[in-house]
């Protein structure tokens, strides 16, 4: 569900003309619509209204500080995996004690900065990282909350890259290392570990995972407590899929329903980490069509979009429908790879892709672009960046002007000794 809908053959943005934007901001650009991301989380707020979880919007699939800033307004917290995100969380004045701090590699620098910004918690990776946290709290004066990252070796059934859950991963603890640490909490005196957590990938279309994850965890929480080993919180992370193509994927309720029968079992608070869920479809990529060029095996449109724009394509194969922002009342259909200006083979965003005839000078619409589309872009070949532009009813406004070439180097020097 979205609110990127034709009208009179316009392609619109809840209340706003899209080509208008693009008229007064140029492209590429992405256009975010405020209603969709909104009833994204009110959504997930309705379906698990019986357990009332703490929803942590995943700061990493869009960091905007507006995207941020409306879901903290409706009452999200935020699921952050670094410190710059943690910046980005406190600059929008998100309440601490609603954050939570995720990833396997988190320096010195970025546990103090946690630390001293007093954070809800931690989750845990490894018994390095307690250890350093450890070290960090005792030179701080502090007590520092954690839960524990179980990888409860789950396949989720999806693209290998965002499987995050399986033996091989760099994710999270096994159960035996967690028992070790949990065994042995005295070690880490200044460090209350409060409760159990797990990620198992991201674009997850059912809930048979998940229940297979958290039923393993529930058995392990037993465990701990017969051992006189009790927590407070369970974190069942993210990863909820949404339509790019034609996938069957679970609505919020449906989802719901399925797990929480299994997190009202376990007694404890609950957290979600949700993000593609919520803004994936809440986006688009606008781009312009440079040229078209047609040879004896394909036809290609060329964008001034790429991958430096949008590495989901080239980085994962994915699917995101494209459209015109104009429909024609009679035009054939052509069969095109719709292909970037960047130096790469790999620099595609649709290949063999049946659309209506397209002409030098048209706009297309890149779908469900909200999610991992601006927050994985670059400068590869010293590209700037596409404006971002957020919508809501009738009134929209540049939430990232697009950057200049002034922006490439500005922070670069040529030393002296050249």
């Amino acid at each position: 569900m979205h609110y990127f809908n034709y009208k009179t053959n316009n392609l619109y943005c809840e209340e706003v003309r899209v080509s208008d934007i693009v008229e007064k901001f140029g492209s590429p650009c992405y256009v975010y619509s405020y209603r969709t991301l909104i009833e994204h989380f009110r959504k997930l707020q309705a379906a698990f209204k019986e357990i009332n979880p703490l929803i942590c919007y995943s700061v990493k699939a869009n960091s905007n500080l507006a995207i941020c800033k409306a879901l903290v307004n409706a009452g999200a917290g935020l699921d952050i995996v670094s410190g710059g995100e943690l910046y980005r969380a406190l600059k929008i004045r998100t309440n601490p004690k609603k954050i939570v701090f995720a990833g396997v590699g988190k320096t010195d620098e970025e546990i103090t900065y946690a630390i001293k910004s007093g954070i809800l918690f931690f989750n845990v990776e490894s018994e390095a990282e307690m250890e350093s946290i450890q070290e960090l709290a005792i030179k701080l004066r502090r007590t520092v909350n954690v839960c524990l990252r179980i990888n409860p070796e789950v396949d989720p059934h999806t693209h290998r890259y965002i499987k995050t859950a399986q033996k091989e991963s760099k994710f999270g603890l096994s159960f035996s290392a967690a028992r070790l640490l949990l065994l042995n909490r005295e070690r880490f005196f200044n460090v209350n570990i409060k409760g159990l957590h797990i990620h198992i990938g991201s674009q997850i279309t059912e809930a048979r995972p998940y229940i297979q994850a958290v039923a393993k965890v529930s058995e392990f929480i037993k465990e701990m407590k017969s051992a006189g080993i009790k927590f407070e919180y369970l974190n069942i992370g993210g990863g909820m899929g949404i339509i790019y193509k034609k996938e069957t994927t679970q609505t919020a309720n449906v989802f719901a329903r399925a797990i929480i029968p299994l997190l009202k079992n376990t007694g404890l608070k609950i957290i979600l980490e949700p993000g593609r869920f919520i803004v994936g479809s809440a986006g688009i990529l606008v781009s312009r069509v440079t040229y078209v060029k047609e040879t004896e095996l394909k036809n290609f449109l060329i964008v001034d979009s790429g991958m430096s724009d949008l590495i989901r394509p080239s980085l994962y194969d994915a699917y995101h429908e494209i459209v015109p922002l104009r429909k024609k009342s009679k035009s054939r259909q052509k069969k095109y790879d719709i292909v970037g200006p960047i130096c790469e083979s790999g620099d595609f965003l649709a290949k063999d892709r049946i659309m209506p005839q397209t002409e030098a000078g048209e706009y297309v619409a890149i779908m469900c672009s909200g999610a991992y589309g601006f927050s994985m872009s670059s400068n590869y070949n010293s590209r700037p960046r596409a404006a971002e532009i957020l919508v809501k009813g009738n009134e929209y406004s540049v939430i990232k002007p697009r950057e200049s070439y002034l922006d490439l180097v500005r922070k670069e020097k040529i030393p002296r000794f050249i």
